[in-house]
């Protein structure tokens, strides 16, 4: 039992907080004005009241207010100091590392209104005693490790408006009892392993404004009550394996703007209803199994920005009205069962962003306005029976990918290359265009690939200077009869010293590296080794098909032995991102790998379309017998790691020593190509924001922290919504898991990642012109890199400007503190997004 010492000099309420302060793990330099003076006469006054986090009542007589969130403390609490502050009314510890269970003694806090226990790892159940607090308005959880069943008794508390306890292992059902929290405004349970049915009684919910409660897996349907939460104004019920049809009740719902139901088994009609929500923003019920059109009343929806229905067995024609909607950005309609054409004004009346209708039976031309907005930035028609020409997009400057493969268009490829200066990627292939690829290719600065194979029609010769487009990394225009010769690859650095010796096989006259023959002559060909004659050719010609036919032979046994063997000892670790396919699926896709497309440099990150349709990015990697059992637990904290910021992990397919990660696709490129784009201040700044958010979840959400490890501009990439995400986090720890030598993330390795992060927010401040200048940011006086600065975003010394250069300011403190050179000065990622989330 814990026994008060009151002295003096001192008072129960400091003494209690130092006792607690005795259970901590506390860094230096934390709370080190804890401490009681020496000297004074005794005082009705508090001595904690000017301690860092404690908040005193006026007359420094009470303890009201506890504050110790973000100070990276850990250990186990006991508790028992909670007894003297029975007058405390916010108690926040969030974002620190506490373990253990949850002690029963802050049930005895009954004057609470707020308690944050958020982003720690208690453990266990979550202890019964919860009801004690009666005057608690925010109970926030969030991301835990708390097990067994949700508090049944929370909602005996009238007064409770927040309740948070996703990101735990939660189990069992939902408790009914949630449905009579009186005045509750916030709910979320999403991220646990809850199990059941949902509650009927959630249609009692009369307050509610914001529920999430999906990745759990859940049984049973939607119960129709829900469409009696009148007030809601956000639901997400994604990823939780709910079945049956979508109730029409939840039309009723009329102050919806945001509704998440994709990646369940939901099947049947749209319900017409979900017309009449006519506040409804976000739209999301891809991957179901829904059937029928798109409803005529989805035509209502005028304030509807992203309608995703992708990933379902949905047919019919889209209505005319869907063109219509003045807020469309998004049209997501992929992978289903949709014909007839796409409705004409498609793009006239709403800024379009991004539409991809490919893999249906649409027929007919492409809208003459998809692109009269100017913020068409993806166009995925692939797979259907388009035809006609390519006038409607000739001159999109705002698209940066364009995939129209497998359709039935026709005519020359007439597209304006030097307005297209987005543009990434275009695949054109499989279709009936002629008069050859247009001659100013080369204008496209940013074009990494280029495909108009099997456009048997196409004819022409390759252009003079194809190969001097300055990001061309993939040209492919097999099968389309074209002639003459192929242009000099003096603008291509092709790594033949990165090739194994292998690829040159059949060519014995090679000479040079890596090959172990030198050159004489200088033309590649060794001296005194050309062919004199027709005969010799012929010879050659022979030998060669031979050896053609072994490696056939060999390849095609390889192919139908792995077909043969695919399912012996495979398995296949789903996060909830690869519906309904085994390892023997992701195996049979791997025939098709596509690794013309790879985004990383790795020689092992290759692009695979699965048998569901669905592309991914897939690493290889393998690792011995005694790496086996971390790794595989490292990979499934991966696999269950979300963030709107962090590339997901789908799925693992793997035998005894081999695997294959399975990530999502995101085809908008990286931040490296973009980096010389033009932003304002704006976007800047909430590109900054989203990628700390990226790192901070990295860092202080996962449990144990996760380093990225390699963060730099080409490893974040841009979603469907240019949104970025880190991509290719945590390989250095993957790498030492397979070489055996893995000892823990170190504090090290977290900070290395804050200095990239500096280096990149640089970066991006500079329109990637840092590494240009040669400018160590250390080294340079902080006035001339401001100058810098401003100049680059041209931000002038006007009035208005002041409020942007003072936030400059502050984001370049940020980064001098995240690159200086004593590590231990670096601050964590929490103080770096706390301080850019400041910023307006």
């Amino acid at each position: 039992m814990f026994i008060f010492s009151v002295s003096s000099a001192s008072d129960p309420f400091s003494e209690a907080l130092l006792s607690l302060k005795s259970e901590f793990t506390v860094p230096p330099d934390v709370l080190n004005d804890w401490v009681i003076p020496q000297e004074q006469n005794p005082s009705p006054n508090i001595h904690a009241c000017s301690w860092t986090g404690v908040q005193c009542d006026q007359n420094s007589t009470k303890v009201i207010g506890l504050d110790l969130s973000l100070k990276n403390l850990s250990g186990v609490l006991s508790g028992v100091q909670f007894n003297q502050f029975v007058d405390l009314i916010d108690l926040n510890i969030s974002h620190n590392s506490f373990s253990g269970e949850l002690p029963i003694g802050i049930f005895n806090l009954t004057s609470l209104k707020t308690l944050d226990i958020s982003r720690n790892n208690f453990s266990g159940d979550f202890p019964i005693g919860i009801s004690n607090l009666q005057n608690l308005e925010v109970l926030d959880a969030f991301s835990n490790s708390f097990s067994g069943s949700l508090p049944s008794d929370v909602c005996e508390i009238a007064s409770v408006k927040v309740l948070n306890f996703a990101g735990s292992y939660f189990s069992g059902p939902i408790p009914g009892a949630y449905g009579s929290c009186k005045s509750l405004d916030f709910l979320h349970l999403a991220g646990n392993s809850l199990t059941g049915y949902l509650p009927i009684e959630f249609g009692h919910l009369q307050t509610v404004t914001h529920m999430e409660i999906g990745y759990n897996s859940y049984q049973g349907n939607i119960p129709w009550q829900f469409g009696n939460m009148s007030e809601l104004q956000y639901l997400d019920i994604a990823g939780a394996n709910l079945s049956g049809p979508i109730p029409k009740d939840l039309g009723k719902l009329t102050k919806l703007n945001t509704l998440f139901l994709f990646k369940n088994h939901l099947s049947g009609l749209i319900p017409v209803e979900i017309g009449n929500i006519l506040t409804l923003s976000s739209l999301d019920l891809s991957d179901n199994m829904l059937s029928g059109p798109i409803p005529d009343s989805f035509s209502d929806l005028k304030s509807l920005k992203l309608l995703s229905l992708m990933y379902n067995d949905m047919n019919g024609s889209i209505p005319e009205g869907i063109a219509k909607l003045p807020e469309l950005e998004s049209l997501l309609i992929w992978d289903n069962l949709f014909s007839g054409t796409l409705p004409q004004e498609l793009g006239k009346h709403s800024k379009l962003i991004s539409v991809d209708v490919s893999s249906n039976g649409f027929v007919g031309v492409i809208p003459p306005d998809i692109c009269s907005q100017g913020a068409l930035a993806k166009l995925m028609l692939f797979s259907n029976y388009f035809t006609g020409s390519l006038s409607s997009i000739s001159n999109c400057s705002s698209l940066i990918r364009i995939r129209l493969e497998d359709n039935s268009f026709s005519g020359d490829i007439s597209l304006d290359f030097k307005l297209l200066s987005n543009v990434s990627y275009i695949d054109l292939s499989g279709n009936r265009f002629t008069n050859g690829i247009p001659s100013d290719i080369f204008l496209a600065s940013n074009l990494e690939f280029f495909s108009v194979s099997n456009n048997p029609e196409l004819g022409g010769t390759l252009p003079e200077k194809t190969w001097s487009s300055p990001a061309l990394q993939n040209f492919s225009a097999s099968s389309c009869n074209i002639s003459g010769e192929i242009p000099g690859f003096q603008f291509c650095p092709i790594p033949f010293t990165s090739m194994e010796i292998t690829s040159f096989l059949g060519n014995p006259n090679l000479c040079g590296a890596p090959l172990v023959t030198p050159c004489h002559n200088g033309n590649g060909i060794h001296t005194g080794m050309e062919l004199r004659s027709r005969n010799h050719k012929i010879a050659w010609v022979l030998i060669l098909s031979a050896i053609v036919v072994v490696l056939l032979a060999s390849l095609f046994g390889i192919i139908y032995y792995r077909k043969q063997n695919v399912n012996r000892n495979w398995n296949l670790d789903s996060f909830g991102g690869l519906p309904n396919l085994t390892a023997s699926d992701v195996l049979k896709s791997f025939d098709s790998i596509e690794a013309m497309e790879s985004p990383h440099s790795s020689n092992s990150v290759c692009k695979a379309v699965l048998l569901t349709g669905m592309t991914v990015i897939v690493r290889k990697i393998e690792w011995g017998a005694k790496s086996s059992n971390l790794l595989m637990d490292f990979v499934n904290r991966i696999g269950n790691a979300r963030h709107k910021n962090v590339i997901r992990l789908l799925g693992f397919c793997y035998d005894k020593n081999l695997g294959y990660l399975l990530y999502e696709y995101l085809p908008n490129g990286n931040l490296d190509e973009k980096i010389g784009i033009k932003r304002d201040w704006g976007s800047k700044h909430r590109l900054v924001v989203n990628i700390a958010k990226g790192l901070c979840f990295l860092h202080h959400d996962c449990r144990p922290a996760i380093s990225h490890g390699n963060l730099k501009a080409s490893n974040v990439v841009f979603d469907e919504n240019m949104e970025p995400r880190l991509a290719e986090f945590a390989f250095k720890t993957i790498s030492a898991m397979e070489s055996g030598e893995y000892n823990g993330v170190t504090d090290h390795e977290l900070k290395d990642d804050i200095f990239n992060f500096g280096e990149l927010v640089l970066e991006i401040l500079t329109n990637g012109k840092r590494k240009k200048w040669g400018m160590s940011v250390q080294r340079t006086p902080k006035d001339v890199i401001l100058k810098e600065i401003y100049n680059e975003n041209e931000v002038g010394a006007s009035s208005s400007s002041k409020s942007t250069q003072e936030e400059i300011k502050v984001v370049l403190e940020v980064v001098l503190g995240c690159t200086t050179s004593k590590v231990s000065d670096r601050p964590s990622m929490e103080e770096v997004l706390k301080i850019l989330s400041r910023l307006k």
